[in-house]
């Protein structure tokens, strides 16, 4: 006997731009609370440096992927995200990734729970923070995942096989107010949500150019009291109740673009400034940023023809397809969106958590 707790069978992956652990449902206790209980301890949470974890002292670091086989008939497995804090004793369900989402299929190819194809593999995935569905293709010849590529996304060094991400239309409306404008807080702002509730905000409305280093947007102790504001004021207007502890809705800045895209972007989740972009964030952004009347007019530069974006962000760029029709009583929706993404396992084994704290009951 060696006296280590008992460990858990687990996977380390890149997905996008984000990294987080991947586990079968059933290798993770039933019961949300002693779920999210040991899930802290595997991330190192709460701690600053998250040294005595997985999780990577980030909010993009410090992600769980949870897949199972789905009973859905649309679905091959389910996948639920799960936000840990680094800081805080959270975990949160509140939200999608698309990033860890790249990385759902060839984990569900990995565990078995879906065959493999040749010569390229199809997941169809149900997620279950939102029940929206998407489906992740990946090259897969001879029957085996592709582990090198040409493909290359910013905020990633290095190229990898492509993982396109499809989503189909979902079932939610595209403006949750109603309104291709709102003023919240006295600044004008499109609340979105096309698989990510996020807010566009043209960022000299907050006087800010929308270009500054992530670090000194949240250094502005004044701009964390507007966009927190802003956040709670759309939070409500969305639907969403009071967001004071949750990481939605997300809030994008708008600025004019610098580098031949669409719009340059800061998004914060929900206090730091995102080092890239999310999938699903970026594909509400592209998607609000097509809405007759949001505040993305006078500032996006958007394509004379094609559904392509190209969302720039603080370490590069998106590109992400989009098109937005309008219905009989015109209200807008995303009739499609898709994305092309890159996932990397980094190791496949047993993480062994940090023992639980004795109870103090008595």
């Amino acid at each position: 006997m060696t006296g280590w707790p008992e460990g858990i069978r687990c996977m380390l992956m890149r997905g996008g731009t984000s990294k987080g652990a991947y586990f079968l449902a059933g290798d993770l206790p039933a019961r949300a609370a002693d779920r999210d209980e040991l899930l802290l301890r595997v991330m190192g949470s709460p701690d600053p440096r998250q040294i005595d974890g997985l999780g990577g002292a980030h909010p993009l670091t410090s992600k769980v992927a949870v897949v199972s086989a789905s009973a859905d008939p649309e679905a091959d497995v389910d996948y639920l995200f799960l936000q840990v804090g680094v800081e805080e004793i959270q975990v949160s369900d509140r939200q999608n990734c698309g990033n860890l989402l790249a990385g759902v299929g060839p984990f569900a190819v990995e565990r078995r729970l879906v065959t493999v194809g040749e010569p390229v593999t199809s997941v169809r995935v149900r997620m279950l923070n939102t029940g929206d569905l998407a489906v992740v293709t990946f090259p897969t010849p001879g029957g085996r995942i592709a582990v090198t590529g040409d493909t290359e996304i910013s905020g990633v060094p290095g190229t990898a096989a492509p993982v396109v991400i499809e989503f189909p239309r979902g079932g939610r409306p595209l403006l949750p107010t109603g309104n291709a404008l709102d003023v919240v807080a006295g600044t004008e702002v499109t609340c979105v949500d096309n698989g990510m509730p996020t807010v566009l905000i043209p960022a000299a409305a907050l006087e800010v150019t929308g270009c500054e280093a992530p670090k000194d947007l949240e250094e502005d102790l004044a701009l964390a009291d507007r966009l927190r504001e802003i956040r709670l004021g759309a939070g409500r207007l969305m639907g969403l109740g009071d967001v004071e502890h949750t990481t939605v809705p997300k809030l994008s800045l708008l600025a004019p673009p610098r580098n031949g895209g669409a719009v340059t972007t800061r998004t914060f989740i929900p206090v730091r400034c995102h080092t890239s972009i999310g999938v699903l964030g970026a594909a509400s952004v592209a998607a609000g940023l097509r809405v007759a009347g949001g505040v993305g007019e006078g500032v996006a530069r958007l394509p004379s023809i094609g559904d392509r974006l190209r969302i720039e962000h603080p370490t590069g760029f998106l590109d992400i397809e989009t098109r937005v029709t309008y219905g009989p009583d015109g209200s807008p929706s995303a009739s499609r969106t898709a994305v092309v993404r890159t996932a990397r396992k980094i190791f496949d084994g047993t993480v062994f958590s940090r023992p639980a704290a004795p109870s103090s009951r008595p």
